[in-house]
């Protein structure tokens, strides 16, 4: 399922067996029916990406459904509609194919799980959806982290039942290592979804990073990674994450290909 994001699909790919030696074949997208955990700090570009993944499948005809569980849904159309002008998408044309349920505005929804499922699959029926997207996960057990393991495998099944490829953000606090998948509620999230996407920003602060980043001292770089994904094979590396000037992100190269560039002089 491409994600509409420059770089992402071409970290995933299938493994064949062509005369008896392996060959990899780009997958272009995420595994269909998949579960992603796409993790990260505040200011890692994780509700870009998700409004990006919207709009590039409501482009191609298919319907998402989109959980609003941190900003009113007026303030993520409005977000939407800025992803789709700057991709290159009429809005008109997309809108009626994404359909926003608004938990940030109702408790309900946010605090009674039953509730927001029966709606999500009022909704999945009704407007015969292929993909959701919620951003947050982490907004449905934030004042109960106890609870996260059975909340996230509740909309976990609930998603595998009615067959939907989706992506569930989750928020990672300064305390949380970048190096793990650990976000609020601990690992739950990723050890139960079908994969992770885990987002990173750095401060430049020494010579050596600014020689491999290519921008000054004091400037923040993100960073992107697949922390693992059961139904697919993916690129390990971790890469340059880019948010342009239009708002979009994209991802960019490798850090190993950079520091091979940095060593050569050939840093831009």
């Amino acid at each position: 399922m491409p994600t509409g994001i420059e770089g992402l699909d071409e970290m995933l790919f299938t493994v064949e067996l062509e005369g008896g030696r392996p060959v990899k074949r780009p997958l272009g997208g995420l595994p269909y029916r998949s579960v992603t955990n796409l993790t990260g700090v505040p200011d890692t570009g994780k509700s870009l990406m998700v409004e990006q993944f919207a709009v590039k499948q409501a482009s191609m005809g298919y319907p998402v459904c989109f959980v609003t569980v941190e900003s009113p849904a007026n303030f993520v159309a409005a977000g939407l509609r800025k992803r789709a002008e700057a991709m290159g998408v009429d809005w008109d044309e997309v809108k009626e194919r994404i359909v926003l349920i608004d938990a940030a505005s109702y408790r309900e929804l946010r605090e009674e799980i039953p509730t927001l499922l029966k709606t999500m699959a009022h909704v999945i029926e009704g407007y015969d959806t292929k993909n959701v997207v919620i951003d947050s996960i982490t907004g449905l057990f934030e004042a109960r982290e106890v609870a996260a393991r059975s909340i996230v495998r509740e909309v976990f099944n609930f998603l595998k039942r009615w067959g939907q490829t989706a992506i569930l953000i989750s928020q990672k606090r300064s305390s949380h290592v970048a190096e793990t998948a650990e976000a609020a509620g601990g690992y739950a999230v990723s050890h139960i979804l079908d994969g992770t996407i885990v987002l990173n920003k750095e401060l430049v602060t020494s010579r050596w990073q600014e020689q491999l980043y290519g921008v000054p001292v004091g400037e923040v770089v993100r960073t992107i990674r697949i922390d693992g994904c059961r139904m697919t094979g993916h690129d390990t590396s971790t890469h340059l994450l880019e948010i342009t000037e239009l708002g979009l992100v994209r991802v960019g190269p490798s850090l190993s290909e950079l520091r091979a560039r940095a060593r050569s002089g050939d840093v831009e």
